[in-house]
Parts: C-alpha cells; sequence; structure tokens
C-alpha cells in the first residue's frame, strides 16, 4: 500500500555558510565556501516522503519572485503535487542562513516571509486534497491557527495528523486534541514539557507530560542516540544507525517524511516505521544540503540490506 501523504509547511531557500567552528558573540569568521538549495522544513519533509514512495503533495505559500519559482519547481521536479501552492506578491519567498562547521553541526535562522502569511481560509481551498489523504503533517514553521483548521478538517474526513513542533513554542488551544502524533526532539520535547530529556525515564515523563496535555502518541528523537516512542499500548527507544555525520541539515525532516510513508493510519507499526525513518535519516547526515541529501527508498534499501 502507497501512503497518500500532504504537507502543510514551510518553503525557503537555504543558503549554507561552511565554517570550521562557531562564531562567538561579537565575532566575525570567515567562510570557506557558501551553497544555495531548496529547504524549509515543510519542503524537506515533503521530499523524504515522496523518495521513500509515498504519494505526496503540498500546501504552501511563496513569494511571486525567482525564489518562489525555484522552490515550486524543486518540489515538481522530485514529483510533488504543487497545485496548493499558492504566489503572493506581498511577502517574499522563505529563507533560512545555515551555519555549518567542520563536525557536521549547524546553527540556522529562518525568515519566514510568505510562510507566515498563510490564512486559515486557504485551507478550505484544499479541503478535497486535505480529505483524500492517509498522512497530514505540519510544523510550526506556518502559523499554527492555520494548522488547527487543516487538523480539523483532517479529523473530520479520518486522516491521520501529525504534528512537527519545530521550532518550539507554546502550543495554541486545540491543537493538540486534534493531533494524533506528536514529533518534537529532545530540545523542542523539552521547552514544551519543561522536563529535560536525558534518558529514558525522562523520555517517558516528557510522554507523561504529553497525555497531561491531550496527546499519548509521541515520538522523540534524539540525534544520534535514537528515538523514543510512546503510544496507548507501547513505549520503547529504537537506536540510531551508527555513521558520522558530515552535515545534520533536514535529517529531522527526513526522518519524520520517510516515517509518514511507512507508518499505518492507526500507528499500528510505529517501531517498524521508526527504524525505516532511522535508516533515511542516517544516510542524510552523510550529505551536504538539506533537499539533495535526502535519499529514495532504493538507496536506503541499498545501504541497509
Amino acid at each position: 500500500m502507497t501512503n497518500k501523504v500532504v504537507v502543510l509547511g514551510s518553503l525557503n531557500v537555504d543558503t549554507t555558510l561552511h565554517i570550521v567552528q562557531m562564531p562567538k558573540p561579537g565575532e566575525t569568521i570567515s567562510a570557506s565556501s557558501k551553497t544555495n538549495s531548496a529547504g524549509g522544513k515543510g519542503a524537506n519533509q515533503a521530499v523524504a516522503a515522496v523518495r521513500s514512495g509515498a504519494e505526496t503533495s503540498f500546501i504552501g505559500q511563496v513569494g511571486d519572485d525567482d525564489l518562489g519559482s525555484f522552490m515550486v519547481d524543486a518540489l515538481s521536479g522530485n514529483k510533488i503535487d504543487t497545485k496548493e501552492i499558492d504566489k503572493i506578491s506581498e511577502e517574499g519567498t522563505g529563507s533560512a542562513v545555515i551555519l555549518l562547521d567542520k563536525n557536521g553541526q549547524n546553527c540556522i535562522m529562518v525568515y519566514g516571509g510568505a510562510n507566515q502569511a498563510i490564512k486559515p481560509s486557504k485551507i478550505d481551498k484544499a479541503e478535497e486534497l486535505i480529505a483524500s489523504a492517509d498522512i497530514l503533517i505540519a510544523q510550526f514553521e506556518t502559523p499554527q491557527d492555520v494548522t488547527l483548521h487543516a487538523f480539523e478538517i483532517a479529523k473530520e474526513h479520518g486522516v491521520t495528523t501529525i504534528l512537527n513542533p519545530a521550532p518550539a513554542t507554546k502550543i495554541i488551544d486545540g491543537l493538540l486534541a486534534v493531533t494524533d502524533l506528536i514529533v518534537p526532539n529532545e530540545t523542542e520535547s523539552a521547552t514544551l514539557t519543561d522536563i529535560p530529556v536525558t534518558d529514558v525515564d525522562s523520555m517517558d515523563k516528557n510522554a507523561t507530560r504529553f497525555a497531561e496535555m491531550g496527546i499519548d502518541n509521541l515520538i522523540i528523537t534524539v540525534g544520534d542516540r535514537g528515538a523514543y516512542y510512546h503510544t496507548k499500548d507501547d513505549s520503547g527507544f529504537v537506536k540510531a544507525f551508527k555513521v558520522k555525520a558530515v552535515d545534520t541539515t533536514a535529517a529531522g525532516d527526513t526522518f519524520i517524511g520517510a516515517f509518514s510513508s511507512q507508518i499505518n493510519k492507526d500507528l499500528s507499526n510505529i517501531e517498524q516505521a521508526l527504524i525505516y525513518a532511522q535508516k533515511a535519516s542516517s544516510i542524510t547526515v552523510q550529505r551536504a544540503g538539506a533537499l539533495p541529501s535526502i535519499p529514495t527508498s532504493k538507496e536506503i534499501d541499498a545501504e541497509y540490506k
């Protein structure tokens, strides 16, 4: 079975500056090189989903500019349905500047632009597309009230909703009630629950806190250690595959997109989908850039026979 995945999210053109080490406050440093690529959490997740075999569509917004055309072409070139990506003249296309050090760690600054200008009325136009999906994914690089409206429509049509609360910020009332699965990383989880993530016991406590907030199904990604999962029926920890990281940009997005391509609507195969997602993200971190680093299902199968 092929999942039909719809991503509501951000479209950013990424500029990556390659540096030896992160600058200190007030310090001026030189970059050894600069690269530009298509990115944004939404775009990354959509590309990861489609490259792992999901029938993927996108709901989003870009500026009426060259960068906007570049982003739409990047997605359509990956066989993603872009009919629900609008161009607006009021805001420019989203962009991000990424500082990438020699150890593969990054620091990212994002300009939301057109991503942050999406209105709930945009979702009404896309209701038929949402209703046709198996999985709907959203992040926090677009307005939460838009995500709430999209998730409400999704639930009316039996669509499974996945929320990636990144960058972490206070979650608006009602959103978790229409979210089936929340997927923060360890920092985002701690920000939302006020409980530091250090070990499995602390992850259990995070899960308890999220349940108190109104959501039982949780995945916490913890970088090169792996991923923790908790549902009403089960919990556990899936270790990451050990590789040498070159660039961690888009690793978490690859994880979520690849996961969405494999997960059953009732989350019944969550551990198997997590293992697949870990394989995908382990390949991503061994490559440079955002979209260019995301593997196909064939590459994942070849790497992990």
